[in-house]
């Protein structure tokens, strides 16, 4: 995802505080960093860097229940992200000597969000350490005096961190988008290729799938680092295709096989993660909003704000507005919010035509109240009807036809040129042979682009002509 764009990403469903809080304490790395910071005592060493003297590596280890080869590297891993997050601090650089940070006490004692700021700052420790080459990579870099050549590694710091904050988005916004897969894990191959196959691309040519197989093989080293942070589930690439894989150069069709696409990784976001990527996207300027936001503001700002959400987080939205209010008091401020001719009042008046369908009858009152307002008695007959109440008036024909263009110029802005307005657009021409010949009249700022937009749509040419003529006679009016 382009950091460059700042179109307001789709809402994210977070889990509340205090259970993210308690993931991140169970979480292995953080919960692994703790245990050493509680550990660690006046007789603790370190090394230049902040780093557990070697010599400490056994017994920390064995406090974390670790074995095997790796135990020494995970309980070293541990400890730095200890001294990261302020759980341990160095006392005296010189001596080497530590002590209990400030952040530690905050893990037992503090509020949630003490608990996952503490756990940010072990994600943000891990993400830097996932972008740095491989260890293999930097001995076979090293010069004959000890010394890693860089220059050797064709390594780019920031490019790396760009590409890994890019999968990281992309996998972000997989997660959170309406079609996405939500609780479901994301293909490595697919999120591979969502970085480097560009869009307008049909076939893939041989280079760009070396070039995927490539970035799987980085990615799947760098989710085997962000599962035990508590970012993502992660289902490693099978070790028995990893010659396959390697071998994609001579032969890259062999990166992604759709028979079993599992056993090439499969990620998900945990919501822990989710969390802790919404707010790296706040902080960097994207405009990533979470169902919930808008609770406690008013309904313009509700009406506003889910315009452009899509239809089932709008809806968990108003769900969360409405529980907090009275229903008639707060059918009147939507309705008095939906008022309006600028050019997003439509969409605003049918996000609260759908907030109205969730108030119980109690709104009725709100509804009677507007029956003859020019903007808002059209969706009030349809909410008293639908709602089973008697004695509704029956609107005028002109407040027909300015709901019809209302509720069309709506679904414009929420949709585009979807299938449902086209099927909308073809039963408004078909239940109405006058239809164009009297909607060009309709005072309505957006009677113009609605015709114009019929006529793009409509299949019948002969129609679409009609539509167009009568777009035309609108602008004239407009001009005029």
């Amino acid at each position: 995802m382009s950091e460059s764009s700042r179109s307001p990403l789709p809402p994210v469903r977070l889990h509340p505080e205090a259970e993210l809080a308690r993931d991140a304490l169970s979480t292995p790395l953080l919960s692994r960093a703790a245990r050493l910071a509680r550990w660690a005592g006046p007789d603790t060493r370190v090394d230049a860097g902040g780093g557990l003297a070697d010599e400490q590596l056994p017994a920390a280890a064995e406090l974390l229940g670790l074995s095997g080869d790796d135990a020494a590297a995970y309980a070293s891993e541990a400890w730095r992200v200890a001294v990261d997050t302020g759980l341990v601090e160095v006392v005296d650089e010189e001596a080497g000597t530590v002590a209990a940070g400030a952040e530690l006490a905050l893990l037992t004692s503090g509020s949630p969000q003490d608990v996952l700021e503490v756990w940010t700052g072990a994600l943000e420790a891990v993400l830097a350490d996932a972008s740095v080459p491989d260890l293999d990579d930097l001995v076979d870099a090293m010069d004959e005096g000890g010394e890693v050549d860089f220059s050797s590694l064709d390594w780019d710091p920031e490019a790396e961190a760009e590409f890994l904050d890019g999968v990281l988005g992309n996998l972000y916004l997989l997660t959170v988008s309406e079609d996405a897969p939500g609780e479901g894990a994301v293909p490595l191959p697919a999120l591979a290729a969502s970085m480097i196959v560009p869009s307008d691309m049909g076939e893939p040519t041989n280079d760009v799938l070396e070039q995927v197989s490539d970035a799987m093989m980085r990615l799947d080293d760098q989710f085997r680092l962000l599962e035990p942070v508590g970012l993502v589930a992660y289902q490693p690439v099978d070790e028995a295709l990893m010659a396959d894989v390697e071998g994609a150069a001579e032969e890259p069709s062999a990166a992604v096989d759709d028979t079993d696409v599992s056993r090439y990784g499969m990620v998900r976001l945990t919501p822990l993660g989710l969390y802790g990527l919404r707010a790296r996207l706040l902080e960097a300027g994207f405009e990533a909003p979470a169902v919930g936001d808008l609770a406690d503001k008013g309904a313009d700002a509700l009406l506003d704000g889910t315009a452009a959400f899509p239809q089932n987080a709008a809806q968990a939205e108003t769900e969360q507005w409405l529980a907090r209010r009275e229903s008639l008091a707060a059918a009147r401020e939507l309705l008095a919010a939906a008022r309006g001719l600028d050019a997003g009042a439509p969409l605003r008046r049918l996000r609260c035509q759908q907030a109205l369908s969730l108030v119980g009858a109690e709104a009725e009152p709100a509804l009677r109240e507007v029956l003859d307002d020019p903007e808002l008695g059209g969706l009030a007959r349809v909410w008293l009807t639908e709602a089973g109440f008697s004695d509704v008036p029956a609107p005028s024909q002109d407040l027909v036809f300015w709901l019809t263009v209302d509720t069309v110029a709506a679904q414009l802005a929420a949709e585009g040129n979807s299938e449902e307005l086209r099927a909308l657009v073809e039963g408004l021409a078909a239940q109405h042979s006058g239809f164009f010949a009297a909607a060009w009249r309709v005072d309505h700022p957006a009677t113009a682009d609605v015709l114009e937009a019929m006529g793009r749509l409509h299949p019948d040419k002969k129609i679409a002509k009609e539509a167009r003529k009568a777009a035309f006679k609108a602008r004239s009016q407009q001009g005029g």
